[in-house]
């Protein structure tokens, strides 16, 4: 059993995880190795993502008043993955379920702009492209039509030399 102190101490962490982040993430992670759960801090934390495991009534009490709306529910072993950026707390959690085949994890909800969201909305959020990846899409969308051009010009000008 935790000693009142550790509890206040735990609580304060949380909630200061939770006020420094643009965007937070329930994820459950029952049955998930020791080993496992070292890459997914390792690679959370290379995408700029804290991560922080903690008891649901320590959890529920540092969110108190936190957000708009109601907490998801909350089943299995919680943990909390939070980032300065909005989108990469869920998008990581997600890499890094779609990239480790065998690994239980699930997003449960979090918290977005301020208000709570379910499982739909953050998968929704984790889904979305990077910043980079959008940009290369519309470089190539861009240069797709002046290549046609290109092309078409060359080829009316082979035409006309023949």
């Amino acid at each position: 059993m935790l000693q009142k102190s550790k509890k206040e101490e735990i609580v304060k962490g949380l909630e200061s995880a939770i006020k420094g982040s643009e965007s937070l993430v329930f994820v459950n992670f029952h049955g998930l190795k020791v080993s496992d759960e070292t890459k997914l801090r390792r690679e959370l934390r290379a995408g700029g993502v804290g991560y922080k495991v903690s008891r649901k009534t320590l959890l529920a009490r540092a969110l108190k008043g936190k957000a708009e709306g109601e907490v998801p529910k909350l089943d299995g072993e919680v943990a909390i993955a939070y980032s300065k950026d909005e989108i990469a707390s869920p998008r990581e959690v997600y890499n890094f379920q779609k990239t480790h085949k065998g690994i239980v994890l699930t997003i449960l909800g979090g918290i977005f702009q301020g208000k709570f969201v379910g499982k739909e909305m953050m998968m929704e959020l984790a889904t979305i492209p990077s910043r980079e990846v959008l940009l290369s899409k519309l470089a190539f969308l861009l240069q797709s039509p002046m290549q046609r051009l290109a092309i078409a010009v060359n080829e009316v000008s082979k035409g006309k030399g023949a």
